[in-house]
């Protein structure tokens, strides 16, 4: 009876580590796979090009949009993929990512941010990124001020060739 409850719980946990969402360090280079130049289509917005690098000896995903002069990093951080965002906002809001099962959608959520004087100010709260293949990918971000959280913007990524 012993043997077979071990066997039960040595199958649970094989069962639950093949079911989980990639590692990060896996899940990061799934994003790395994102490097290079982008035609951002998005309601509102001019189109323009958006440059994907990796950078820092292949640690950091560096994120720039032409127009609205505004940067996102991605790196690992132990066990977790995170994002700086450096907005026109004039903060820096911090988010960890949840990875879905597939290593395709990476959800965002704020972690801290820096020059945010009070957490009433306005900032950006969420982003999910969704790679649907290597040459398309959607990012949609949320804002968050006086507490309320409003959908800024849905971007369209198309890989230029």
């Amino acid at each position: 009876m012993k043997i077979r409850s071990l066997l039960v719980v040595i199958l649970a946990i094989t069962a639950t580590a093949w079911c989980a969402a990639p590692a990060a360090p896996a899940a990061f280079t799934s994003l790395t796979s994102l490097a290079g130049e982008w035609q951002l289509e998005a309601k509102g917005m001019p189109a323009q090009t958006v440059t994907l690098k990796v950078i820092s000896g292949g640690s950091v995903l560096m994120e720039s949009m032409e127009h609205e002069s505004m940067v996102t990093m991605y790196h690992v951080d132990k066990d977790r993929v995170m994002m700086t965002h450096y907005c026109a906002a004039q903060n820096q809001p911090r988010m960890q990512a949840k990875i879905s099962e597939d290593g395709k959608t990476f959800t965002f959520d704020f972690l801290d941010a820096t020059n945010l004087a009070n957490p009433a100010d306005g900032h950006m709260r969420k982003m999910v990124l969704t790679i649907q293949d290597k040459d398309h990918f959607t990012e949609q971000w949320f804002f968050n001020k006086n507490g309320k959280d409003d959908e800024h913007g849905v971007f369209q990524l198309t890989r230029k060739k």
